[in-house]
């Protein structure tokens, strides 16, 4: 196992990569994350059919040998705090699936009874505790048609809550459209599009 980080807090940065279904918001982050030093690679993805199987086996192989990879849909938390100390990045791909998967999860599902912005700010919390720099992926799901179901809204709502948190708090916002990013906030402000 590596050994702990010795990062400049000041350095340390939260950047989330917004976008919908193939827009390249994997890459993107992939990309900054390996000019982040030791990187730790916190995957979501629970293979439930053959064609997320595929998806998770690419996504293993394009990643660099060189990262270590957790992988954890539920307790996200618990696991990358037992590990963050030894990592500069902490790449988290994605909050799409483990907002789901914490509601699949709940004792009625689809109902949200697990409170998925308590679990994001407390994420966020664990974020706060580290001397890593964590870039953060999800899906925007907010920009289609309204879902037909009302499991549907309601993961809609949550995951877009869930993004909220996140992006109040990150200091840097892309969202990905066609594999180009579009800065939304850096440095903790918006961009000024007067």
């Amino acid at each position: 196992m590596p050994r702990p980080c010795e990062t400049d807090p000041v350095k340390k940065r939260l950047t989330l990569g917004l976008g919908g279904a193939r827009a390249g918001k994997s890459s993107y982050a992939q990309a900054l994350a390996e000019r982040g030093g030791r990187v730790l690679f916190a995957a979501t993805a629970e293979a439930g059919d053959p064609d997320l199987e595929e998806r998770i086996q690419a996504h293993r192989r394009e990643r660099p040998a060189e990262w270590d990879t957790l992988e954890e849909p539920v307790d996200l938390v618990s696991a990358v705090k037992s590990r963050m100390r030894h990592y500069d990045t902490i790449l988290l791909d994605c909050l799409t699936l483990w907002t789901s998967n914490l509601m699949l999860r709940s004792e009625t599902p689809g109902t949200a009874c697990i409170d998925t912005a308590s679990e994001a700010r407390t994420l966020l919390g664990l974020y706060r505790e580290g001397n890593a720099s964590w870039i953060v992926v999800s899906n925007e799901v907010g920009l289609g048609v309204v879902p037909a179901t009302r499991l549907g809204r309601v993961y809609a709502d949550e995951l877009g809550r869930v993004n909220q948190i996140i992006a109040a708090e990150a200091d840097d916002v892309y969202f990905m459209a066609a594999g180009l990013p579009l800065k939304l906030k850096t440095d903790g402000r918006g961009v000024d599009v007067s």
